[in-house]
């Protein structure tokens, strides 16, 4: 695929976006029924009532577009993404958690290119782009220039992180050679060739895959080093009732991994904890008071995991966002479909219980929070981010409400959540610029992705030695 990166250079344009109901996700959750926006280069520089900003603003601007009663909201964050995980979409449906891991996912990880990566995540860029996602946070890859190098090209902004292990058992051959100090090593050249880079769009953090495949010594030098380096951590968290019970015997605390972690002063407010299911209430105080934040990933968890105790997070002042996880954990990128399942497995978690159902849980407009400014504050660019205020990134998705999925249009608020679909988003831009018009991604060739990414999958399948058995009577 010839590469025509997503250019950020401007020189000084404006853009007017007016007849829009503006959901600004502000610290006032103010919502502008017939508002207008004026993007200039990179930053939004003016909000509100569409005649006051025609009348001051039509006279500068470059383009003006008049959207009809569409909805603009903050671009969506997903706080929890495997990228290159996209050419295992269907690979590991329907089987049990050591299959799954051993069977498929480290022998799919492990014999990756830097060039499937690459493929990989301009792919699982396109679902994100199309889901309205401006901004993700990378749980954890084996190739991290080959992520940057789709991240660049698309347009999105990313927090990029290496999956990184130093022990424990069944790892690939040629991940268990790997040293302590060559984990930390390699994150920090990451860190100096990527970070801020793809006009300030790349961020890099440090990655821990899990407790499970991590020394003390790769946890505290982890942690050191994104103090040092003012960055973040991602790592996945109290996954599995297994999980707590090895951290418990091999460790010598009374729980599990937020306890250990708390107890080797690990957790800290740059710290994003990927699920964190099971935890206790004692952990929850401990995630609270450390400013930790969690990604709460509904799909996978339901499919894998079990009930998070989200309510209870939010309750103690934790910054809860949302995630998709990876193609093999979910199927679908799509952080519209995690609002949605949000909201209701968190309401049906309430009769499983309190034996009584609670309607009122996880309401829509917390979720809506959840996808934009917790998520912002999640990957520690919420001064940015995460809210359409003047001063910040322009970045922002335009929502066509005017269809079968979401007419009669009674709340803008409840609508977004259990009505909105990924079809009715038409326009993406991120830093200033469009990434996609007319629900068309414009720096990629769609159906060339498509193509690329099939034949890198089954090349990659057949490296790995992985064979999908059959479910039926294929003749």
């Amino acid at each position: 695929m010839e590469e025509a990166k997503a250019s950020g250079s401007f020189s000084n344009s404006f853009i007017l976006l007016h007849s829009a109901t503006i959901v600004t996700m502000d610290p006032h959750c103010r919502v502008f029924k017939n508002g207008a926006i004026v993007v200039q280069n990179d930053r939004i520089t003016a909000i509100g009532q569409s005649p006051h900003i025609l009348h001051e603003y039509s006279s500068l601007c470059d383009q003006i577009v008049d959207l009809h009663g569409r909805i603009l909201l903050p671009g969506f964050i997903n706080t929890h993404v495997h990228t290159s995980q996209q050419l295992a979409r269907g690979i590991a449906d329907d089987v049990d958690l050591m299959t799954w891991l051993h069977g498929r996912i480290w022998p799919y990880e492990s014999n990756m290119s830097e060039e499937d990566s690459y493929i990989s995540t301009l792919l699982c860029g396109i679902e994100l782009i199309h889901s309205g996602v401006t901004c993700f946070a990378e749980a954890g890859g084996q190739h991290v220039p080959g992520m940057a190098r789709a991240v660049e090209l698309l347009g999105l902004r990313a927090c990029l992180s290496q999956s990184t292990m130093d022990s424990g058992e069944g790892l690939p051959a040629s991940w268990g050679i790997r040293t302590t100090d060559q984990c930390i090593q390699s994150q920090k050249e990451l860190y100096k060739k990527y970070h801020d880079t793809a006009d300030g769009r790349i961020r890099i953090w440090l990655g821990i895959r899990q407790i499970m495949n991590s020394t003390d010594q790769l946890l505290l030098e982890t942690r050191d080093t994104a103090k040092e380096l003012k960055t973040g951590i991602h790592m996945h968290v109290a996954e599995i009732p297994y999980e707590n019970k090895l951290v418990k015997d091999t460790r010598g605390v009374d729980h599990g991994t937020v306890t250990y972690l708390e107890k080797i002063e690990f957790l800290q407010e740059n710290l994003l904890a990927a699920h964190s299911v099971w935890v206790n209430g004692t952990e929850i105080d401990f995630l609270s008071r450390a400013g930790v934040k969690v990604s709460h990933c509904p799909a996978a968890a339901m499919r894998m995991l079990g009930f998070a105790p989200v309510r209870e997070m939010l309750d103690a002042g934790i910054c809860v966002s949302l995630g998709t996880d990876g193609a093999p954990s979910n199927n679908r990128m799509s952080i519209v479909d995690e609002m949605y399942l949000a909201s209701l497995l968190n309401k049906g978690r309430e009769v499983y219980l309190n034996g009584a159902t609670n309607p009122t849980a996880l309401p829509a407009e917390t979720v809506l929070k959840m996808v934009t400014i917790n998520g912002a504050k999640s990957v520690l660019w919420d001064k940015e981010i995460g809210s359409l205020e003047i001063g910040k990134k322009a970045d922002i998705i335009v929502v066509n409400p005017l269809s079968w999925t979401m007419a009669p249009f009674h709340d803008c608020i409840s609508s977004l959540v259990y009505c909105m679909r990924t079809e009715n988003i038409e326009s993406v831009m991120c830093n200033g610029c469009w990434i996609m018009e007319d629900q068309r991604v414009l720096h990629v060739d769609e159906r060339e992705v498509i193509s690329m990414a099939k034949q890198a999958a089954s090349e990659l399948l057949s490296r790995a030695g992985i064979r999908i058995p059959d479910r039926m009577n294929v003749l």
